[in-house]
């Protein structure tokens, strides 16, 4: 198995290096599609070795490479306001052509459709709890099955709804790992109640969205892009080619046995690097030096642990959580050093969400998603970090957090030039926020240390393994940094109940 460890990393590794170090070089310039080229040539090395299936990989990489070629096609560039969505055009187009290619499952989908429409009292309620802010700061499309999301919600119906098992998994992965279409649960309900629609109205305008996801979900892509002003480039065009270049690849999963909660869900995960992770908004944000270092090094720490454990590992789901576990212990002990944890941050952000829900009752049902992340992430790092400064007391000896059984490195932190000098970034004789600073602004888009370019190439090699296990959503306690230490909303999670 260690073959196999050792590739999972070098490709994870691979995918964000090449992210970390094309953003690097390109920070401050105007970005253009080519510059994605880098994590392209990666994707398109991947391979399966071993039992892994083939058909799996290639749901990645001909994605991530059509995907490109498809881009680069229509525009030369993508203006930030457009880069969030880069990666909700797939599984609109993957689920018409299973439901094309299996009438079984459009059947299903059917009448998972009017389900929607017969939990009206299930999807007002969900909807006026979300435009009050009732559950706390909760990611809308999480990947998960936390309160307030959508896969909460269309779990909640699909329990009730009387078609395969297998039918019901793979809905339920399209709307969580799967991005069918741009929609997170209860926007067009908050806009329509604010724009002076009654409640009932506006309930009836959240299901006829919710069904349309799945009766038509490119042609609800389509119009959600319209509505948000996306001026990118073509999404019909880009569409309508995605499914002539993918068709047959999705065609060979289906042949092969993989699920088709797999097959919804990898296409997406796999290509938001490109226009996304590295695009303008990336190149803005890391044209401050501590923010780029922050990256970095936290990069460093990942690699560096995954790397020393190599010969230890007992299952390539440990892989996963040393990936995971030592960017998250990394980023807690930056909060750390400038006098923060995460406790704090989530108090600060819990309490801000609040006050944002008051100040705007029509935002965005995504704004808070990566504030989310971002808490998670730092309140399992700051798990890990407690136990080790408890482990080593007073002793003076050297901090080594735990993953399980496994080593993280913080030492790249610590020889980073730029976040152990903090004083060459402000007031000199002041510098004891500035590292903060620069996660806060990492807390709006943590993508890169959390870090999502590697758990997608992670989880596509594990998936190539369990081809016929839905992966997605997690089923399992997220362990939310608001539900854990503020909000009291556990009873209203779903992850015990997933289909």
């Amino acid at each position: 198995m260690k073959e196999l460890y050792e590739k999972m990393i070098n490709e994870a590794m691979a995918a964000q290096r090449a992210d970390v170090d094309t953003v690097k070089a390109k920070r401050g310039q105007k970005f253009v599609i080519e510059d994605t080229k880098p994590y392209v040539d990666v994707a398109k090395k991947m391979t399966a070795i071993g039992d892994q299936s083939q058909a799996v990989i290639d749901l990645h990489k001909n994605s991530v490479v059509s995907h490109y070629e498809i881009l680069k096609g229509l525009t030369t560039t993508v203006r930030p306001e457009d880069d969030p969505f880069v990666e909700h055009y797939q599984t609109p187009v993957v689920l018409e052509v299973l439901k094309d290619q299996d009438e079984a499952f459009a059947k299903s989908v059917d009448i998972f459709v009017q389900a929607i429409a017969d939990e009206e009292a299930l999807i007002g309620l969900e909807a006026v709890r979300h435009y009050g802010g009732f559950y706390g700061p909760t990611c809308v499309v999480d990947f998960a099955l936390i309160p307030g999301s959508t896969s909460n919600v269309v779990n909640r119906v699909l329990l009730k709804t009387d078609i395969p098992d297998d039918h019901k998994r793979a809905i339920l992965a399209a709307k969580s790992w799967g991005m069918n279409t741009s929609y997170g649960f209860g926007e067009h309900f908050s806009h329509a109640l604010e724009a002076g629609a009654t409640t009932a109205e506006a309930t009836k305008k959240e299901i006829a969205t919710m069904q349309k996801l799945y009766l038509e979900p490119v042609n609800a892509q389509a119009e959600l892009m319209d509505d948000a002003g996306m001026t990118s480039f073509d999404q019909r065009k880009y569409m309508s080619e995605y499914r002539r270049r993918m068709e047959a690849t999705i065609k060979a999963a289906m042949d092969d046995g993989v699920h088709y909660g797999n097959i919804l869900t990898i296409p997406a995960y796999s290509v938001g690097d490109v226009a996304h992770h590295i695009a303008q908004t990336t190149f803005n944000m890391c044209k401050d030096d501590v923010v780029m270092a922050t990256i970095e090094a936290v990069t460093d720490v990942m690699e560096s642990s995954l790397r020393n454990s190599l010969d230890s590992y007992k299952s390539y789901w440990d892989v996963l959580s040393v990936a995971t576990g030592s960017s998250a212990a990394a980023t807690e002990y930056l909060l750390q050093l400038d006098g923060f944890n995460a406790p704090m941050i989530v108090d600060l952000l819990t309490k801000r969400f609040h006050n944002y829900v008051q100040l705007y009752p029509s935002r965005g049902a995504a704004a808070e998603l990566h504030n989310c992340d971002f808490m998670d992430m730092i309140y399992r790092g700051w798990k890990i970090l407690d136990k080790a400064e408890r482990m080593r007391n007073g002793s003076g000896e050297e901090l080594v957090p735990m993953v399980g059984k496994y080593p993280v490195d913080l030492s790249p932190i610590s020889k980073n030039e730029v976040l152990m000098n903090p004083q060459r970034y402000v007031y000199a004789a002041c510098a004891i926020t500035v590292r903060f600073a620069a996660l806060m602004s990492l807390a709006d888009y943590p993508c890169l240390l959390t870090s999502e370019p590697v758990t997608a190439t992670m989880m596509t090699n594990i998936i190539a393994l369990e081809k016929e296990t839905a992966a997605a959503p997690v089923r399992a306690c997220k362990n939310c940094a608001s539900a854990c230490l503020i909000d009291m909303r556990h009873q209203y999670c779903q992850w015990k109940e997933a289909v």
